[in-house]
């Protein structure tokens, strides 16, 4: 076998690769040989037909699947001895198969780019650091309330905050538009529901009163059609429905799992979900930031058959999270940022790991997994779960080598640990997940 390589670009490679005839013929003949027992063919017994007429009646099927067979198994061999590891499946040029002349074909793919990682010494990180407070922690409770808040019918002026029932009718140049009619339509005042201008026009009406509207649509508002335009709503408010809040007491602690009805352990518990979720959030963005860095110092030429890979994946995770029988239709280069990114850390991280030997932490898997579970109702079933779902255990160790890889950053880096309120690091976290 023959092999030469040709570099057609900084990662993309054109592998050629001769068979000798006489190897070609010899598997052909193999081939046939071994159907002689087998075919059946009319006027003859069975493993009586000359081989001459099993080569005129099968020759050709026989030279393209021992073709296949060969190209299929010298590529392997033909890679691993130039050392090439290919980014994505090759892609295959096929020369003519004619028995007594040697199978040419020309394998071209990308491989993956050699690299070493930069240093981070001089890196700045800043790092978040929270206490949750008793302000956080009454907060908290607050949003409780408001989830299990109800709505009540009430004979008053509409005001920001209270939920209304409405028919509306729109017109344009006293024209009507599609989509600017309404019936019956409850919403929320101050919600940002409705096109600015509207909601606020609501204070002060009255269950029965009928008012005009004059809003202004957004320049950049979805529907070409009506952007910049100004539109005149005539609005009927047929309910006013106010919040009510649920009272902070017993019933209210055990509602949510505090059988004693204790106010003062309904506290304690919200404060160390609080806590369990501040220092995810924060993990998760001294995490993000530490790749970022590898990421700025370390700039890659990407295979594009990666890439291509991972928008596949993107795309499918979409699917899968919008579910339906719908399939999206997206452009893919929506994915492609993201794409590449994720491309680009993967090898990254990969390098690293494999050139400094970072092994990965049971220990911590193990506490990992157990501060994940800690957050339900029965802690031991989760872990069984996990512990039973190679799938899912998978992801928690990739999380923690990830983590390592992190840790490896931050002890070169120049750190620089910041103090933020608990708001504050959620909005943080939101910004690392986008």
């Amino acid at each position: 076998m023959q092999v030469s390589i040709e570099e057609t670009g900084s990662l993309e490679r054109r592998m050629k690769v001769q068979i000798p005839a006489e190897q070609l013929s010899e598997a052909i003949d193999e081939r046939l040989r071994s159907m002689a027992h087998s075919v059946r063919l009319a006027g003859f017994r069975p493993g009586r037909v000359p081989m001459r007429i099993i080569r005129q009646r099968f020759g050709r099927q026989v030279q393209d699947e021992v073709a296949n067979d060969l190209i299929a198994r010298t590529l392997q061999e033909a890679l691993a001895r130039e050392g090439l590891r290919p980014a994505g499946g090759p892609r295959i040029e096929q020369g003519p198969v004619e028995p007594g002349k040697a199978l040419e074909y020309t394998a071209v793919f990308e491989v993956y780019p050699e690299f070493e990682p930069a240093s981070m010494a001089g890196v700045e990180i800043e790092t978040p650091r929270t206490e949750v407070t008793e302000a956080d922690v009454e907060a908290m409770i607050e949003k409780l309330r408001r989830q299990r808040a109800t709505w009540e019918s009430v004979e008053r002026a509409a005001e920001t905050g209270d939920r209304v029932t409405v028919d509306f009718r729109g017109t344009i140049d006293d024209e009507p538009f599609e989509g600017g009619e309404g019936e019956d339509v409850t919403l929320e005042i101050g919600s940002g529901r409705m096109v600015e201008g509207f909601e606020q026009g609501l204070v002060g009406m009255t269950p029965g009163e009928t008012r005009t509207l004059e809003v202004t649509f957004p320049e950049d508002y979805a529907n070409e059609k009506l952007a910049g335009r100004t539109a005149r709503f005539e609005v009927t408010l047929k309910r006013v429905e106010a919040e009510r809040l649920p009272e902070l007491d017993a019933d209210f602690a055990r509602a949510f799992g505090i059988e004693d009805g204790s106010l003062d352990r309904l506290r304690e518990e919200v404060r160390r979900n609080m806590e369990r979720e501040a220092e995810t959030a924060r993990k998760l963005v001294i995490k993000e930031r530490a790749f970022q860095a590898l990421l700025d110092r370390n700039p890659l030429e990407l295979p594009r058959a990666l890439v291509e890979e991972e928008i596949d994946h993107l795309v499918r995770q979409l699917q899968e999270e919008v579910g339906g029988e719908t399939r999206l239709n997206l452009p893919r280069d929506l994915f492609e940022e993201r794409a590449r990114r994720r491309v680009a850390l993967g090898l990254i991280l990969g390098e690293i790991v494999k050139r400094h030997g970072i092994v990965l932490d049971e220990d911590r898997v193990t506490r990992t997994l157990e501060n994940i579970a800690a957050s339900y109702e029965e802690p031991q079933e989760v872990i069984d779960w996990y512990r039973g779902n190679p799938e899912a255990m998978s992801g928690i160790r990739t999380l923690v080598l990830e983590e390592q890889v992190a840790d490896w950053v931050l002890e070169q880096a120049e750190v620089k640990e910041v103090q933020v309120g608990f708001d504050e690091l959620m909005e943080l976290r939101r910004a690392a997940n986008a």
